[in-house]
């Protein structure tokens, strides 16, 4: 079996590759990566992708249609990959994350791969009141980077696929350890600032739901969804990738990562403005397709993870929010030191 793994170098990257290598360790597979993260290692002693066969380094806007020969299957994490991003390059989100995205997978269709993953995200539902969104219900999304993954997804959705079988996996929000530790993302903003300046300032009125998942348990859905036969869930599935003992409050994820840290102030701001990007989900259909997949890492774990990768890393940082384990201040200091262009191509 030969695979391949868009955005290889990004957060999951490394911790997919891990598990496909143990799990398919007769598999070839190959990398691609345009490397504006590739610098960004976290407390490890091995390049990630040692692992993989091959790695290439290109842009997903000019991929070479030649690559996907022999290819049976293709996980698409390449992805300007947050809010702050696709807000910041609102343009560059629509080039990548729907224009090329959607090239790739008619590329794929014709060049006869079977297997197309793609990593979509919950945050497709936006602001959604009311009871656990399901994958039927109507879509909400704020912001550039959810209207991308929307895009992405009725291109496949509406596509003449032929015999490539599709998943689309609705990602609850990231969070744990990875090889290239990121920030950005709310769980791993908390435990860092736990660990740097002891407190945690939850920046709303802490009542917006947000569902988790850690890297890992991505990279276990992402096999599932590799070994996938048609019989479960069809041709083409789109699906709410998470578990429902997933759905917390900001200030529920402030709570734990004080209880894993004692001593850990936390910080409320009760007079904040509601913050519509809350969303609960209801995974009860990956439950019923990928029962022995489900996701196995709790949050006390998650964050236990993330102290050990912290404190492995002797990290201290009070102004991590201004470091390169932000993924849109590492893009602005390529762009600061002429290294990348404003549409985000290399110089």
């Amino acid at each position: 079996m030969r695979v391949l793994i868009t955005g290889s170098m990004g957060y999951v990257g490394p911790v997919l590759i891990r598990r496909l290598r143990k799990t398919f360790p007769n598999a070839e597979l190959i990398g691609f990566d345009t490397a504006f993260f590739a610098h960004n290692l976290t407390a490890v002693t091995k390049l990630p992708e040692s692992l993989l066969d091959r790695v290439h380094f290109g842009d997903i806007r000019n991929f070479p249609p030649e690559l996907l020969d022999g290819v049976d299957v293709i996980v698409h994490l390449a992805a300007i990959s947050n809010d702050p991003m696709g807000k910041e390059f609102e343009e560059v989100t629509e080039a990548i994350n729907e224009r090329a995205s959607i090239a790739l997978a008619e590329m794929a269709e014709q060049r006869g791969v079977a297997r197309f993953v793609f990593a979509s995200s919950c945050s497709i539902y936006g602001a959604a009141d009311g009871r656990a969104k399901r994958e039927s219900d109507t879509l909400n999304p704020l912001t550039a980077y959810a209207r991308s993954k929307v895009a992405m997804e009725n291109a496949l959705r509406t596509s003449n696929a032929g015999a490539m079988t599709v998943t689309c996996l609705r990602f609850a929000t990231a969070c744990g350890m990875s090889d290239r530790l990121r920030l950005d993302l709310v769980l791993n903003d908390f435990v860092a600032s736990a660990v740097a300046t002891g407190e945690i300032t939850v920046l709303s009125d802490g009542t917006p739901w947000r569902p988790l998942i850690d890297v890992s348990d991505m990279a276990s859905a992402i096999e599932w969804a590799i070994k996938r036969d048609n019989d479960k869930g069809g041709q083409i599935l789109i699906v709410n990738a998470g578990t429902n003992a997933g759905n917390y409050q900001v200030s529920d994820l402030a709570r734990a990562v004080a209880t894993e840290l004692p001593g850990t102030r936390v910080s409320i701001n009760a007079a904040a403005p509601p913050d519509l990007r809350s969303y609960q989900v209801d995974f009860s259909l990956f439950a019923e397709l990928a029962p022995a997949s489900q996701p196995v890492v709790s949050l006390l774990q998650s964050v236990k993870n993330l102290h050990t990768g912290l404190t492995a890393m002797q990290f201290s940082d009070r102004e991590f929010r201004e470091s390169s384990l932000m993924r849109l201040r590492t893009l602005n200091t390529h762009i600061a030191h002429g290294r990348l262009s404003r549409d985000l191509h290399w110089q």
